[in-house]
Parts: structure tokens; sequence; C-alpha cells
């Protein structure tokens, strides 16, 4: 008998069925800052991983706990609850010296061991990546002035992913545990850095010394090595077992490098539609997402925003609402409610409910606006228009709403709100049309109103 034959005549093995966890996300709906660390801390426990799935330290997410402040950049936010597992997707770009520096501190906080698993993927933030972002805005903001600059962090975010794209001048994580490999990387790729960071800025040292380059990643990966793996299958195993996971965007979907106000957004997908590609996990897995804003609307950098308050009332809501950022300690831009944004956000990511957060910080407020629709060559739209150029230009078309006087903080159900509180929620859950699930009175755990 042919044996080629033979092996079609049987049929292949079945494979047993297996059970398939559930899997839920948190997004941000606005420009980023909106409380995710907060509402992730508040989900978490009901998870078995929390799994962070793009951008990098650029990212800044707080958790409040007992009153203490808990700075996050890299770590998932749901660290602080025992057995839930931490996972850094390959969507991530990770500067391990600042990886390294957050789990020394978390550990100093109490968590323990830290169950944290990094994944052999992703891409390095090298410390020429930060010279190139910081070069770059200078160079943008001295050729075409101040607000030409995309208003980055200067951590490296975007150059470390186009490293990515053009793959020949890229490191990943899993080669910090490969002394020959990235020693011979770093020699190809120096030359090339030198030069960019020469033309970019022709009046700066450049010091690109390979071999302290090499040591330096080479002792980093050394301490991350226990938690460096193949996180696509880690994955994928926990959700055959009946596992959960949590996935935590980074950033915000209006600073999605695909769907936000292009070009002044950041460098990965951190809508919910950077899961797939930046974890390994198919989107078919997601049976809830949770959509966090802010009950007012902020910015950082540059780039248009068009209910953007530059009087006394956007330093009230600065100055309550301690709009400053967690990573950079910049101030924040703010300004009213963008209904308009909000609803284009919650279509693309397919909210199933929204956390609304920082409600406490509009209390005194005699009038909310929001706004509902643009002006556009004086014709009114209620869609969205992620182009920067354009959005520049646009008039908002503003309600008016009662604002609430009093003070909300202690409120832990919506019957404690008052009336004109309420009714804020109410409105934005009819002009959204799906359920606000969480409000928040308070940055603290203790300070929110869950269920509708």
């Amino acid at each position: 008998m042919n044996p080629t034959h033979a092996a079609h005549e049987s049929p292949p093995p079945t494979a047993p069925a297996r059970p398939i966890g559930r899997a839920a996300a948190v997004v941000g709906l606005q420009w980023g800052d909106e409380g995710k660390g907060k509402v992730i801390d508040l989900l978490a426990g009901s998870f078995d991983a929390v799994v962070r799935y793009n951008g990098g330290a650029n990212a800044g997410h707080s958790v409040v706990i007992e009153g203490r402040r808990h700075a996050l950049h890299l770590i998932p936010s749901g660290v602080f609850h025992p057995r839930v597992k931490g996972v850094i997707g390959n969507g991530v770009v990770i500067d391990p010296e600042s990886l390294v520096r957050e789990i020394e501190g978390v550990v100093a906080a109490g968590v323990g061991a830290l169950d944290l698993a990094i994944s052999d993927r992703a891409h390095v933030v090298m410390p020429y990546h930060k010279l190139e972002d910081a070069a770059r805005e200078a160079a943008l903001a001295a050729q075409h002035g101040p607000a030409s600059a995309i208003g980055t962090t200067k951590r490296g975010i975007g150059p470390a992913y186009a490293d990515k794209a053009t793959r020949a001048t890229a490191v990943r994580m899993g080669d910090l545990l490969r002394p020959a490999l990235l020693r011979d990387k770093l020699a190809r790729i120096l030359p090339a850095k030198a030069a960019v960071l020469r033309a970019l800025a022709p009046d700066a040292p450049v010091d690109l010394d390979a071999e302290r380059l090499a040591t330096d990643a080479l002792r980093l990966g050394e301490k991350l090595a226990p938690r460096i793996t193949d996180t696509t299958y880690l994955l994928h195993d926990m959700l055959a077992r009946g596992g959960s996971l949590l996935f935590e965007g980074a950033n915000a979907t209006l600073l999605d490098v695909d769907h936000g106000t292009f070009p002044y957004v950041t460098s990965s997908n951190c809508s919910v539609l950077g899961i797939p590609a930046g974890t390994g996990v198919p989107g078919s897995h997601l049976s809830r997402v949770i959509g966090v804003m802010k009950a007012y609307c902020t910015r950082v950098g540059g780039g248009p925003f068009p209910t953007e308050l530059l009087d006394e009332r956007g330093n009230r809501i600065r100055e309550r609402g301690r709009e400053y950022g967690t990573t950079t300690g910049r101030p924040r831009r703010c300004g009213w409610l963008d209904l308009v944004a909000l609803r284009y956000a919650v279509m693309l990511n397919g909210v199933t409910s929204i956390a609304l957060m920082l409600l406490d910080v509009l209390a005194g407020f005699d009038e909310i606006c929001v706004c509902t629709g643009y002006r556009i060559d004086g014709r009114v739209t209620d869609r969205f228009v992620p182009d920067a150029e354009v959005l520049a230009h646009v008039q908002p078309v503003y309600e008016r709403l009662p604002g609430f006087a009093s003070e909300i903080g202690s409120a832990r159900a919506r019957a404690d709100l008052p009336r004109q509180a309420l009714d804020y929620v109410r409105f934005i859950e009819q002009a959204t049309g799906v359920p606000v699930e969480i409000v928040s009175v308070g940055p603290d755990r203790a300070q929110t109103i869950k269920g509708a």
C-alpha cells in the first residue's frame, strides 16, 4: 500500500473538547488618563490574569488603595490583587530598566513575589530610542514652531515601534537572553542610529558604546529572565483551562495610531482592535468591553481639542481633578465632555458598558456644557472626524445642563447622588445607548458606585 494514500484513508484524531474561558477588556474612550487603572483594579479580582496589550512606559495608571497612590507604567493594574497573574503581551514596547525599577517598587509596596509574565516577542526600548524621540520633537519644534511637535513623553515609544516595523533595527525581549545575538544586532544597529541622531541634532554629542549598551541590556535581561516567556501560548492555555482574562489598554481610543486624531496620536493600536495583534488572542473571545470615560475631557500634548476651556473653568477642572500627568507631571488641557468623540469611541470598541470617572470634579458648577455636534463649514454633524487638520477647525455645538452644588465623594449608591448629577449620568447613557456600570466619585477604591 502506498503510505501516502494510507495516511489519508484514516481520519485525523479529533481533539478533545476543551473549556473556553471568558475575556473582557477595559479601554479608554477619550485622549487617555480616564482612570483605567482604578477600573481595572476594581474588576481584576474576578479574573485570573490582567493582560497589557499595547504601549510602553509612556502610559501611567494610578491605583489608590486606602489613601495610598500607586503609579504603574508597564505592569498591569491588577497586580494589587493576590492570585491574579499579570501579563505583558507582545504588542507592548518595554523599557527593561523602567520595568525592573517598577517591579522592585511594587514588591516593596507589599505585593510579594509578583506573578508577572513578559512576552519574549515584546520589543525593547533602548537608550538610543529615547535620544531619537527627544531629538525628533526638538527638530519639529525648531523647524515649524512648538505647536508642530507631537507632544510625546520622550520615552522612546515611537522610535521603538518604528524599529519594529523596519525589522532590521529591532531588539526583542528574548534577545536579552542571548548575548552573542544581542551584541551582533547592536553592532549592526548602532552605526545607523548614530547617523540618524547626528542628522537630527548635529551639535549634540552622540555616545553609543555598543559594549556598554549590550552589558547593561544583558544585565537587565538576566533579572527579568524568569518572567520572559511565550505569552501567546500561556494565554491560550489559560483560556483552554477555563481561565478568565482581563485586557488592559494603555493610552486611549482617540490616540489610536489608525483611528485617533492623526498625527497627534500614540504609536500603537490602543483601542480593543489592538488586542488580537498585541496578545495573540482573537477578538472573538471578548464578551465584555468596559469603556472608561471622564465626566469631562482632557488631553496632554499637541493636537486638536474642540471643547478645550482656556479660562477659569478649565483651570478649576484641572485643580479639582488633579489633572497632571502620572508619567510626566505635565498639566493636562481640560474641557467639557465631547459626546461626538465619545459615541465614535463607543462604536469603534463595541463597548458594552461604561465606567464614568471623576464625576465629583464637576461639583460646584452652576451649568455643565456637553458637546453634542460639530459645526464644519456651516453644517452640523454628529460624526467624529479623526483627522487633526479638520478637527482643529470644528466649532462645538453645546447643550447646557444644570450643574450640582453638593460634594458627592461620600456617595455609594445612585440614590445618594443629587438629582442633577444623576440626570447627567442618564444623559450620557441615553446619548451613547450604553449603560453606565460604574460611577467613580473619588480616587479611592471605596469611592465607587456600581450597578445601573
